[in-house]
């Protein structure tokens, strides 16, 4: 089916056009006419989906048809978990918003920047406020925000958020913005916490479901490789000289070994640099830029990127380390064979790694082979599992007793 079937207006087919937007996606499919209709709407949908469009056209699609006049009024609230994810997101409605008969004023509210400024622009004239959910209550504290006039709420990666503490948050978000609204949540998976939230948020939202649970994968060799720890970076620099890749995104465990194996590379020629949350919001949002425009081939980042990295020319993912939750490893994956393409994803294995893989594994319903390099085989054996001492019973102090010594010190 073409975007032409789905009543989308002249204005937003040809941003679409203009941007290589050919055909639909099943959730942009599926989603779009019932965004259109009207309904609330509670997707699952992976990564890579094409999740965003599938929200954004069809708001974008109804708010040109009844533009408030004069100074713009926040009609439309969308909240993610990342900042990244969030300025993707305000450039959606941005660039398909671009030849409607008004352009929709798009305001982004992430931490990292300054809260002045952003509360600034809101006052200027919102539309459409796109924010991290820590950010916009740090916004909505200020009480200088009006929001009496929204009509769409939109929960985007809505899990992640719920791992982020977005729970605690719900009630503060939810007094602020008008009973009567459209609800549209999108999320992964959805855990009992996530539908408790759902509840409190919509009563008889469509739920929509992708027939396949991992639809980004098709297109996405995957290659799990045994290798010592201490042969992690050797031999990743012997794949990329043999492989030829040319955009690579490398996650690591920790934001210190992710600074400290960049400079190991750069220091032997590669065009690499680190991406973590410890970096400020400028040099994050330059560090994307110069990835996106291909100087910089290999980026090397931690889960921060795992969700909300729209780019499409993503060569090679590298679990350098693997992620803790079986569940991250598809969105890690994710990140490339995007738009049609093909992609490779490859983890390194060591000994004490094997036990993990093989739950990733299962969870995400693929059995890989293991391979093993010449020159970089995988030696030794794997450790044994020691069994700790059962706790004897009466030796651990009680948290009262705890408390009680901690007032002793105190009173002294």
């Amino acid at each position: 089916m073409p975007f032409k079937k789905l009543n989308l207006s002249t204005s937003i087919q040809k941003s679409l056009q203009q941007n290589n937007y050919i055909k639909p996606t099943p959730i942009q499919e599926k989603v779009i006419p019932l965004v259109l209709k009207k309904h609330d709407v509670m997707a699952k949908a992976q990564t890579g989906s094409g999740k965003s469009a599938s929200f954004v056209l069809p708001i974008l699609e109804l708010w040109s048809q009844n533009i408030p006049e004069g100074k713009a009024k926040i009609k439309v609230l969308v909240l993610t978990p990342t900042r990244e994810l969030t300025l993707q997101v305000a450039e959606y409605f941005s660039t398909f918003g671009a030849f409607l008969p008004r352009k929709p004023k798009v305001v982004s509210v992430i931490g990292g920047e300054s809260i002045g400024d952003q509360l600034y622009a809101i006052q200027q004239g919102c539309d459409i406020l796109v924010a991290t959910s820590g950010r916009f209550l740090d916004v909505l504290d200020k009480k200088q925000m009006n929001l009496a006039h929204l009509e769409f709420f939109v929960l985007d990666e809505a899990d992640k958020m719920l791992n982020l503490g977005f729970a605690e948050e719900l009630d503060l978000i939810l007094d602020a913005i008008p009973a009567k609204r459209q609800n549209l949540l999108f999320s992964a998976t959805y855990p009992q916490k996530m539908l408790d939230i759902a509840s409190r948020i919509t009563q008889n939202p469509t739920q929509v479901t992708l027939e396949k649970e991992e639809p980004t994968v098709e297109s996405i060799t995957q290659r799990a490789i045994e290798v010592n720890p201490e042969n992690r970076g050797p031999l990743l620099r012997y794949l990329l000289k043999k492989e030829k890749w040319k955009q690579v995104l490398v996650f690591m465990a920790n934001k210190r070994a992710t600074d400290n194996i960049a400079e190991k590379f750069r220091k032997r020629g590669y065009l690499a640099e680190s991406f973590h949350g410890d970096l400020t919001q400028e040099d994050r949002n330059y560090t994307l830029e110069q990835f996106k425009a291909k100087k910089i081939n290999i980026l090397f980042s931690t889960d921060l990127v795992s969700r909300g990295l729209d780019i499409d020319d993503i060569t090679c993912v590298i679990n350098y380390d693997l992620p803790r939750s079986p569940a991250d490893y598809i969105h890690r994956i994710g990140r490339t064979g995007r738009a049609g393409k093909s992609g490779i994803a490859v983890s390194f294995i060591g000994h004490e790694d094997k036990d993990h893989f093989a739950l990733i594994e299962k969870r995400s319903n693929i059995k890989l082979e293991r391979e093993q390099i010449k020159g970089y085989e995988l030696t030794g054996e794997t450790p044994i599992k020691e069994k700790g001492k059962a706790p004897v019973k009466g030796k651990r102090k009680s948290k009262k007793d705890k408390a009680r010594e901690q007032a002793l010190k105190d009173a002294k």
